[in-house]
């Protein structure tokens, strides 16, 4: 018999400390409700449950983004309501002056309620705001436009098309140059009546100055020095079956086939989703009065002091209708686009979140169960390493 080493009692005292080591990790898991509390436990599944969380996160952040800018969308087509109504003011004061019952000093009065109108429309373009972002003044519009055409024009018209021809290539050193020309006499012009008094000449994209286009006998002639090297030349458009050229109808002058021209603004990014890449762009256009077309070069409203002025005023406004229902509807489609995505990003962050707790969390039952039993065991134990303390006891029966 020996007594400085005890080995039952200290078989019994490891199988202790192995218990209460069990029982330690059974109550920390039914405490904190999860299975991995630190790496030890399963370095695995904890690598990929964090990854699932960061996933989890990332799609519930989008989901609140979505809802942002459906708010954005909704403020900006908050303003087009407006935008809309005073435009069918202005189409119902357009239609009254036409009338040849009304006096001079009648025009006067409808002409004043126009020009507040007119400027009503700008000032609803210029503050309405989302997060003091602007919304209408064309800050959102889209970065690039691609257009299409080779040296050849393209000219779209509600009431028909105008073929244009005699085109004189030139270069354009890589850059695409556009140029709106809009009609904005009150009725049917033909070629020979169309002058630089009665066109609203425009550069949309590019570097072409405005001063070098001119219309005479007919042509549309584009001087090209601004953007050529060479010596100086003249891109000439001759204008035929002219009969179906009304008032706000627009002909735009493209060069250079499927380039990229830059027009300086950016469209609205929203991150909706959880990984880099997955974003929908949210362009608005312009909506203030020179960009619908209400006002004109010169930065007067249109005019409703003459009978035929007024005439011309009635499609200028049908345009900037036109317009505007076409923008509320892209917001509207954009709207409903984004409740779509904040279902699908819901139920992917449901899926995830259900994968994750099956990694993570603990089965309370089960672990419940083995709690009992590490807990049994260690009073076990602590029993049986009294009772081998005893055991040497047995000695001191030989020193008698």
């Amino acid at each position: 018999m020996i007594i400085n080493h005890n080995m039952s009692a200290l078989n019994t005292l490891r199988q202790m400390g192995n218990n209460q080591k069990a029982t330690t990790g059974s109550l920390e898991k039914l405490s904190s409700g999860l299975r991995i509390n630190r790496a030890g436990d399963d370095a695995a599944g904890l690598a990929i449950s964090e990854k699932m969380r960061g996933q989890i996160r990332g799609l519930d952040q989008a989901s609140r983004n979505a809802q942002d800018s459906i708010s954005m969308i909704q403020t900006a087509e908050g303003g087009l309501n407006e935008t809309h109504s005073i435009l069918q003011r202005m189409r119902e004061l357009a239609v009254q002056a036409s009338t040849d019952t009304n006096t001079t000093t009648d025009r006067n009065a409808l002409q004043d309620e126009m020009k507040q109108l007119t400027q009503e429309i700008d000032r609803i373009a210029n503050t309405t705001e989302f997060n003091t972002k602007k919304l209408l003044n064309g800050d959102l519009k889209g970065t690039n436009d691609r257009i299409n055409g080779s040296g050849a024009i393209e000219s779209t018209f509600g009431n028909g098309s105008v073929k244009l021809g005699n085109i004189i290539s030139v270069g354009v050193n890589g850059q695409t140059d556009v140029i709106h020309i809009n009609i904005i006499s009150s009725a049917k012009v033909s070629t020979s009546g169309i002058s630089a008094a009665n066109i609203s000449k425009s550069t949309v994209l590019g570097n072409i100055n405005v001063g070098k286009i001119s219309i005479a006998g007919g042509k549309i002639t584009i001087s090209t020095t601004a953007f050529s090297s060479g010596a100086a030349t003249s891109l000439v458009i001759n204008l035929t079956n002219d009969k179906s050229i009304r008032a706000g109808d627009t002909i735009t002058i493209s060069l250079q086939k499927g380039a990229l021209a830059n027009n300086g603004n950016k469209e609205a990014v929203a991150q909706i989703g959880a990984n880099s890449g997955q974003v929908l762009k949210i362009g608005i256009n312009a909506m203030d009065s020179s960009s619908l077309g209400v006002r004109d070069t010169k930065g007067n409203a249109l005019d409703l002091t003459t009978q035929k002025n007024a005439d011309g005023a009635i499609y200028f406004v049908n345009n900037a209708l036109e317009k505007v229902s076409t923008e509320r509807s892209k917001l509207g489609a954009l709207q409903n686009r984004l409740e779509h995505t904040i279902n699908n990003l819901g139920t992917s962050s449901e899926n995830l979140t259900a994968a994750e707790s099956r990694i993570r969390d603990v089965d309370m039952a089960k672990e419940m169960t083995t709690f009992q039993k590490n807990n049994i065991l260690n009073q076990a134990a602590q029993a049986m390493l009294a009772q081998a303390n005893q055991q040497p006891q047995g000695v001191l029966q030989l020193l008698r």
